[in-house]
């Protein structure tokens, strides 16, 4: 090993997204001025570092095949990333920067679409193939030979801490700020670089030779390539030259093998076509808790803290203290002053030199929220998120497709937010329209920018939608993907629903058929039409047909809605109609209990959409359901339900509803098929036995001369109908039957007072009403 001539090399370890190693990153190269500035990253992204200053962090990195846009990979930076850091101030200075880490190209080579290569958390070695993580590691020390999954855990060790992230927050990131402007002498004096680089030094050392794993070998080329790429920096200019890389890897520039061997570890590694380019990113997808493997557990905070002037757990505390009064809870000025003075006196309690994020939220909890956890719990989440979405600006290299969306999004006044909101759309309204059709071509694509709200697209007669809107940062790499199907967001989701129609089967085509329509695809709609008329007439499945014709009907009733042409739906949908009705009396015979509940679901939907079509579709349906309400081989879930259908819809009356209701419950009809019948006629709802006195009667008169195992095969199955139903519904039902027996009608089931008066006893001693005594003859 060589170690390099430091006296013009400044290698600064540091550890991602941390605002104290961020500050001082700031200040060192202030003070050092360096010529060249390299940076841990992709050297794929060398070309795009001259737009650092139209950006807005967060942004991220984002490196992927072209022809294969699912294997990515991400480097995300915040404010608060030493990295970020480095690239603004050699933007401010005109240094020229480059990126020293091993290209995507050859990362991206060995990765497939259900793996992206994503980089592991600078200042902590990559994972080993045993299972080592690049998150907070127990603490210990590492056995000789063997790797350091986590060597911040080693020093907070050697600290006496037993959490690494707070001996790293208290030793680095709760370092208190620096002045940009301050003296070449203060800087050196007060930079932490050379202790980083001595203390990782250790730990290399301590930690013995690196395993063979896979893991290992990567990190060992992506080490070997940043020392070939500082020698080149080295050559190339006559100043200094400044270093940002994870603390990790110090040692291994400082220290340098042989060049043949770097040579060597470098041979022969797989290369494809890689692009790069800037996308917007959140803060939430920086937190930890998103499964980043380099995340940080607040990044909110983490913001505060590099951004705050001055006297940071003052300034969170009130600011704190304004959204609670936003939220019209009563915190004062004392209020504050007093949280900010238990987070001082629980920071000394801890030892620690300085008040982290839990002594404040811990005070926010006791002061400010008087102990109110739930409150405290929420304001923490917010805050310490801090959710804040980047920018990227219009010369950011995009995709046709990328660049569609975002002239639409200005169009349609449809910014793309982190935050979650709502959005109600007018279909009679030409923005409303043009909103709705955006959302439902990029849902096309597998672009889920919106979810529509349960039932808000589908609900029948309305002229509204309701969306949540939420943009995600992988939503970019998914127009990338979506960038094969064409160059604007109505030519790629047509292109795509064209594909799709090939392959799909019958309710998969109707479903798609309604997509489109919704998002407004007039040249896709013929190539589905025609799929869906070819795919109808071969397919003989009942169980296919009576699925795919609801989205069928639907999307020809929501064509005038959305001024979509949708008569060549009509006719499809009427020829599936037909041949639901001619055999639905053959498949409903002889079902069992399980397939006929799946069936009187479809019965419903099919219904549903009969209804939508109206006219002669609507009689022919109602006609068919006719034969299958007498049919004695069909279940009897399914000859209630659609006798319930014929009664709601005017084709039976009340008398000859009855009579088949009392034929159903003949002594000579097993209870089970009898209790089918009336859970199939009940579904939904059970009001019409409030009105309708006579059906009441048919029920409770059966009940009543029901033996004791008929009663008990028929009890869970009634329990199960009448369970369904809402409350005031129940309710009302037992007083329409209380109202029968109060006038008599109790007599004609054969109820016997004597006998019931130890349960009426029973009853009354539960409900406190034992003084009062039976009544007289009771």
């Amino acid at each position: 090993m060589a170690r390099v001539d430091t006296g013009r090399l400044h290698v600064l370890g540091v550890r991602h997204h941390g605002p104290g190693s961020a500050r001082s990153v700031g200040v060192e190269l202030e003070r050092v001025r360096p010529e060249l500035v390299l940076i841990e990253g992709p050297p794929e992204a060398d070309a795009l570092v001259g737009l650092v200053g139209e950006l807005a962090p967060p942004v991220s990195l984002l490196a992927y095949v072209p022809d294969e846009p699912s294997r990515a990979a991400f480097w995300p930076l915040a404010a608060f990333s030493p990295e970020w850091v480095a690239l603004r101030y050699a933007a401010r200075h005109g240094v020229e920067v480059r990126f020293c880490d091993l290209p995507a190209a050859h990362t991206l080579a060995g990765h497939g679409p259900a793996e992206p290569a994503v980089p592991q958390q600078p200042g902590r070695p990559e994972p080993d193939a045993e299972g080592g993580g690049d998150g907070a590691g127990a603490a210990g020390a590492p056995c000789p030979g063997r790797a350091v999954a986590d060597p911040l855990a080693v020093l907070a060790e050697a600290a006496g801490y037993d959490d690494p992230e707070r001996w790293w927050e208290d030793a680095v990131e709760g370092r208190a700020a620096v002045p940009p402007d301050a003296s070449a002498c203060s800087g050196a004096a007060s930079s932490p670089f050379p202790a980083i680089a001595e203390a990782m030094a250790a730990v290399r050392a301590e930690s013995g030779a690196r395993p063979t794993a896979a893991a290992a070998t990567r990190e060992a080329r992506r080490e070997a390539h940043m020392r070939r790429v500082l020698r080149k920096a080295m050559r190339s200019v006559a100043g200094p030259v400044a270093v940002v890389c994870g603390a990790w890897h110090v040692p291994a520039l400082l220290e340098h093998p042989r060049v043949s061997e770097d040579t060597a570890l470098l041979r022969g590694l797989p290369k494809t076509k890689v692009a790069a380019t800037w996308i917007p990113w959140t803060h939430g997808r920086l937190a930890s808790a998103s499964g980043y493997g380099a995340g940080v557990r607040s990044p909110g905070w983490y913001h505060h803290l590099f951004t705050a002037p001055d006297r940071p757990v003052e300034r969170w505390l009130a600011e704190a203290g304004r959204r609670l009064r936003a939220m019209d809870q009563p915190v004062s000025s004392a209020h504050v002053i007093e949280a900010v003075r238990l987070t001082e006196t629980l920071a000394a309690l801890r030892g620690r030199p300085a008040a982290g994020l839990d002594e404040v939220a811990d005070a926010a909890e006791s002061v400010l929220c008087e102990g109110a956890r739930t409150r405290a719990h929420l304001l923490h989440r917010e805050m310490a998120l801090g959710e804040r979405m980047g920018a990227v600006s219009e010369h950011t290299p995009q995709i046709p497709l990328q660049r569609d969306l975002a002239a639409q999004q200005r169009r349609l006044r449809l910014p793309p937010r982190a935050q979650e909101r709502e959005l109600d759309l007018d279909l009679r309204e030409e923005t409303g329209r043009r909103r709705s059709a955006l959302l439902h071509r990029l849902r096309l694509l597998g672009v889920d920018w919106g979810t529509a709200r349960e039932g808000s697209v589908r609900a029948r007669g309305t002229f509204r939608e309701s969306w949540r809107l939420l943009w995600r940062p992988e939503l970019d790499l998914r127009l990338i993907e979506a960038g094969v199907w064409g160059t604007t967001v109505e030519a790629a989701a047509a292109a795509r629903a064209r594909s799709s129609a090939a392959d799909a089967d019958l309710p998969g085509l109707t479903a798609l058929a309604e997509q489109c329509l919704h998002a407004d695809l007039g040249g896709a709609i013929g190539t589905v039409v025609s799929a869906l008329r070819a795919r109808a007439a071969e397919d003989a499945d009942i169980e296919q047909l009576m699925a795919a014709l609801p989205p069928l009907a639907r999307s020809v009733r929501y064509g005038d809605v959305r001024r979509s042409d949708s008569a060549a739906l009509q006719g499809v949908a009427s020829q599936l109609l037909a041949r639901i009705r001619a055999g639905l009396a053959a498949a409903v015979a002889g079902l069992g209990d399980d397939a006929a509940a799946a069936t009187v679901d479809a019965v419903d939907g099919v219904h549903e959409a009969a209804l939508l079509l109206g006219g002669d579709d609507e009689a022919a349906w109602l006609s068919a359901l006719e034969q299958v309400a007498v049919q004695e081989s069909a279940p009897g879930r399914v000859c209630g339900r659609a006798n319930r259908i014929l009664h709601d819809s005017g084709r039976l009356d009340g008398t000859a509803l009855a009579a088949r209701l009392s034929r159903a419950a003949s002594r000579g009809t097993p209870a089970a098929r009898t209790a089918h019948w009336i859970e199939g006629f009940l579904a939904g709802s059970g009001l019409l036995l409030v009105h309708d006195t006579a059906l009441l009667g048919v029920v409770d008169r059966w009940l009543a001369g029901l033996g004791a195992e008929a009663f008990t095969e028929a009890l869970p199955l009634l329990r199960r109908t009448f369970g369904a139903f809402a409350d005031a519904e129940r309710r009302a039902i037992g007083d329409s039957a209380r109202t029968r027996g109060a006038s008599g009608t109790a007599d004609d089931v054969g109820v016997d007072s004597r006998r019931c008066a130890p349960a009426v006893a029973t009853a009354a001693g539960l409900l406190g009403l034992a003084a009062a005594g039976p009544e007289p003859g009771g």
